[in-house]
C-alpha cells in the first residue's frame, strides 16, 4: 500500500461529565490512500459519524478529541491552526451529510450557497459562478437555472443530496467522506445517488469514504472495508475477504442481517 492520503492513529473521542469522562471512539487505527474507496461500517453508535467529524474538528462540546493524530497527507490537522483547518474544510476533505435538509440554510437560494462555498476558498466571483452550473450539471441536474435560483425546500431529497454533491465536489476535494447519504432517499434514488457519487469518484479519481450501516449498500462500491463496534475498529479488510471469510463475529452478524 502507498502512502496514506489520510491516517488516523490511536483516535479517541469522548464525552466530558463534571466527574468522568466516557469514551466513545476509542483508540481507532484507519488508512485511506488516495484515490481508493473505504468503507466504514457499522450500527447506529458505533462511532462511525464521530470518527469522521473528528478528521475535520467538527465536534460540537461537551464531545472533544481526547488523543491521538489524525494527519492528511503527513500533516496533523489535530495541530493545524484555524486558518488551515478552515483551509482543509470543504476544500481538500469535503462531507456530504445524510440529511441535506438540515446542512443547506433554508433562508438562502441553493446557487447562492454554492457561491459562498467557493468564495470562502478564495474563488473570484465570476468563476464561482461559472463552477456553481458546471457542477450541479455535472451531478445529473439539468436545469441548472431552476436549481440554482430555489430554495431548499422547493427541491425533493434527491434533488437536495445531489445539490450537497455538487457542493462537495466545487473544490475538487481530495477526499470525500459520505456519511450515510442515502439514508433518507427512496431505493431507487438511493442507487442513483450511489452510481452517481461512484462515477464522479472514478472520473476524478478522490479517495471516497462511505460511512454506512449496511454492508449490501458497499458491497460493490469499495475497495475495503472497515468494521466499526463499540467505538472500535473490529476488522479491516478487502471486500471480497470481508464478504466470503468474515474473520470476526460481529462481522458475520452483520452479514447474516442481509436479506
Amino acid at each position: 500500500m502507498s502512502d496514506p492520503l489520510l491516517s488516523l492513529r490511536g483516535l479517541r473521542v469522548g464525552l466530558r461529565r463534571r466527574r468522568e469522562t466516557l469514551e466513545l471512539v476509542r483508540g481507532v487505527d484507519l488508512d485511506v490512500v488516495a484515490g481508493e474507496k473505504l468503507g466504514v461500517v457499522g450500527e447506529s453508535g458505533s462511532g462511525k459519524t464521530l470518527t469522521m467529524l473528528s478528521v475535520l474538528q467538527l465536534l460540537s462540546a461537551p464531545l472533544e478529541i481526547l488523543g491521538g493524530t489524525v494527519k492528511l497527507a503527513g500533516e496533523d490537522l489535530l495541530r493545524a491552526p484555524d486558518e488551515r483547518l478552515r483551509e482543509v474544510r470543504g476544500g481538500e476533505v469535503a462531507m456530504v451529510y445524510q440529511d441535506p435538509m438540515s446542512s443547506l440554510n433554508p433562508l438562502l437560494r441553493v446557487g447562492r450557497q454554492i457561491v459562498e462555498t467557493l468564495r470562502a476558498h478564495d474563488v473570484p466571483q465570476d468563476r464561482a459562478v461559472q463552477t456553481t452550473r458546471d457542477v450541479l450539471a455535472k451531478v445529473g441536474l439539468s436545469d441548472t437555472a431552476r436549481v440554482e435560483g430555489a430554495y431548499p425546500h422547493e427541491l425533493s431529497g434527491g434533488m437536495l443530496q445531489r445539490v450537497m454533491i455538487a457542493m462537495a465536489l466545487a473544490t475538487s476535494p481530495r477526499l470525500l467522506i459520505a456519511d450515510e447519504p442515502t439514508t433518507a432517499l427512496d431505493v431507487t434514488i438511493q442507487q442513483q445517488i450511489l452510481n452517481l457519487v461512484d462515477g464522479l469518484q472514478a472520473e476524478m479519481g478522490m479517495a471516497v469514504v462511505w460511512v454506512t450501516h449496511d454492508l449490501g449498500v458497499i458491497a460493490r462500491l469499495v475497495d475495503r472495508v472497515a468494521v466499526m463496534y463499540a467505538g472500535r475498529i473490529v476488522e479491516k479488510a478487502p471486500t471480497r475477504t470481508i464478504f466470503a471469510r468474515p474473520a470476526h463475529p460481529y462481522t458475520a452478524a452483520l452479514l447474516a442481517s442481509l436479506p
